[in-house]
């Protein structure tokens, strides 16, 4: 990866963190998990709407860590807003790829680009715990059920 687009995937991932993306308490969610990284202390609560055909009709989170666990959580739930349950598997097993180094496969171009923004995170391990705690957060909500 040259300079220039790891200075602007630096910058997204600021971005991410300094604005999230559906941040707050989701008062009306079905769904809600939280998640904690005990090696850095990294926090997260998902919250989802899920509708009556397992479509995300609504996500948000709130949380308190490092930028990345932040940026990557307000990251997913762009993505996963209003994708259904076999959309958001297919997001999430290419982003646990993205992060590993390893080429996802059959994942739509679009969320490809988004998530590369994580890409260089592969060169420090104890970092992609950080990147994907909100997206193992995110399928312990759907997976617990109802609250």
């Amino acid at each position: 990866m040259d300079n220039s687009l790891r200075e602007l995937y630096q910058e997204v991932i600021l971005d991410h963190s300094r604005h999230p993306r559906h941040y707050g308490v989701l008062e009306a969610a079905t769904h809600k998990a939280e998640g904690y990284n005990p090696l850095c202390g990294d926090r997260v609560t998902v919250y989802l709407v899920l509708d009556g055909q397992g479509r995300v009709a609504d996500i948000r989170f709130e949380g308190k860590g490092c930028a990345i666990s932040q940026a990557s959580a307000s990251l997913m739930t762009d993505l996963l807003a209003g994708k259904t349950a076999a959309e958001a598997e297919q997001l999430m097993e290419g982003f646990l790829h993205i992060v590993k180094g390893e080429t996802p496969s059959a994942l739509p171009e679009d969320a490809r680009d988004h998530m590369d923004v994580m890409s260089g995170l592969s060169a420090f391990p104890m970092r992609v715990k950080c990147a994907t705690l909100a997206w193992h957060t995110y399928k312990n909500a759907v997976e617990e059920g109802a609250q």
